[in-house]
C-alpha cells in the first residue's frame, strides 16, 4: 500500500509540474537577449550553473564510475523567467546506477525548483551577478535514489569577461570567468536503520555542504568579432573553451573539510538557436571518482527559437 501511495504522489507532482509549464508557455511574452552583458556572450556550461536567468532548455547527459558504482545520469533543466530579470528554475534527472557487486538501480531523482534573480548587468566591463534558491524536494524522487530529505541551497552567482583589458593583451580579452558559491542545508541531521546482524539503530548523518565552482573560458566567437580575425572556419568561429571546476567542501563535524569535484575541460559550439558541448570529467581525488567520465550538453534557446511566443518574460 505505501509503494502505491508514493507512486501515486509522485505522477501527482510531475503532472501538476508538467501541467504548469504548459501553462506559463502559452502566456503571451515578448523576446529579450539571453546570457549578455555588452559584447560577451555567456554560454551554459556543463556542471557550472549560469550567472543569468533567461528562458532555455538543457539536457546534459553524465556518464562516470564513482568510488561505489558507475553512474550514467540525463538531466534536464528548464528555466523561464517571469520578469526580465527574475525567473523560475525546474530540474529533473534520471539515474542509472551499476554498484560494484553488480546491483543495480534506476529512476527519478528528487524534483527541485528555483528562482534567480539577475540583479546587475554592466555591458562595459562584461559583468553579471546574480542570486538565487533552489530547493530539492525530499520523497519525489524513486527511493532506490533519491533521498527521503529536502535540501535549500541559496547561492551567489557571477560572470566576468576580460574585454575591457587594454589593447596591449587583446589575446586576453576573450577570456572569461563565470562561478557560483553557496550552502547546502538538507532538512533532516541524520537517517536511522537498524544494522541486521546486531539490532542496533545505525545512524548516517546527512551533511551541510559548501558548494563553489567556477568555470575558465576562451572564446574563439570574442576573438574573431571584437579582437582580431584569424580566419577561423566553421565550426571553430562558433567555439568557446571552457574548463570547469565544480566543487563541494563538508561543512559538519563529522567530515569537515573534505572536498569533492571534478576538473571539466570541453568545448562548446554555440549557433543561433542551440549550444552543443562534451566535455571530460576528471575526479580531484578518491572521493570523488574513480575513472574519467564524459559529458554531453544539448542546450535550446527558447528565447531567440520562439521570441515572440514561448520565449521572454511574461511581465514587462
Amino acid at each position: 500500500m505505501r509503494k502505491v501511495t508514493r507512486d501515486s504522489v509522485e505522477m501527482f507532482l510531475r503532472n501538476a509540474l508538467c501541467f504548469s509549464l504548459f501553462f506559463i508557455l502559452l502566456l503571451p511574452v515578448s523576446s529579450w537577449a539571453h546570457g549578455f552583458a555588452g559584447q560577451r556572450f555567456f554560454p551554459t556550461t556543463f556542471q557550472v550553473d549560469d550567472p543569468f536567468i533567461s528562458d532555455e532548455f538543457s539536457i546534459l547527459i553524465n556518464h562516470m564510475k564513482g568510488p561505489d558504482a558507475k553512474t550514467t545520469e540525463i538531466d534536464i533543466d528548464y528555466s523561464k523567467r517571469l520578469l526580465p530579470n527574475f525567473g523560475l528554475e525546474f530540474h529533473e534527472a534520471y539515474l542509472h546506477q551499476k554498484a560494484s557487486d553488480g546491483s543495480s538501480a534506476n529512476g527519478w531523482d528528487n524534483l527541485g525548483i528555483g528562482a534567480k534573480w539577475q540583479f546587475l548587468t554592466n555591458a562595459p566591463h562584461e559583468l553579471i551577478l546574480s542570486v538565487g534558491m533552489d530547493f530539492d524536494i525530499g520523497g519525489t524522487g524513486a527511493h532506490q535514489i533519491a533521498e527521503s530529505f529536502s535540501i535549500i541551497s541559496p547561492a551567489f552567482f557571477f560572470g566576468k569577461g576580460f574585454g575591457d583589458l587594454p589593447e596591449s593583451v587583446q589575446y586576453l580579452r576573450p577570456f572569461a570567468i563565470t562561478g557560483m558559491v553557496g550552502p547546502n542545508f538538507p532538512t533532516r541531521s541524520g537517517n536511522n536503520s537498524i544494522d541486521p546482524d546486531t539490532g542496533k539503530t545505525i545512524v548516517e548523518r546527512n551533511p551541510t555542504t559548501l558548494t563553489w565552482a567556477f568555470s575558465l573560458q576562451y572564446s574563439l566567437i570574442y576573438l574573431q568579432s571584437f579582437v582580431k580575425d584569424i580566419g577561423l572556419g566553421n565550426p571553430f568561429k562558433r567555439m568557446i573553451l571552457v574548463t570547469e571546476f565544480p566543487m563541494e567542501t563538508c561543512m559538519s563535524a563529522e567530515c569537515k573539510g573534505q572536498i569533492t569535484g571534478t576538473i571539466n575541460p570541453g568545448i562548446v559550439w554555440a549557433g543561433k538557436f542551440m549550444e552543443l558541448g562534451i566535455a571530460a570529467q576528471i575526479p580531484v581525488n578518491s572521493r570523488s571518482g574513480s575513472s574519467v567520465g564524459v559529458l554531453g550538453l544539448l542546450h535550446l534557446f527558447i528565447d531567440d527559437l520562439f521570441p515572440k511566443s514561448l520565449g521572454g518574460p511574461i511581465f514587462q
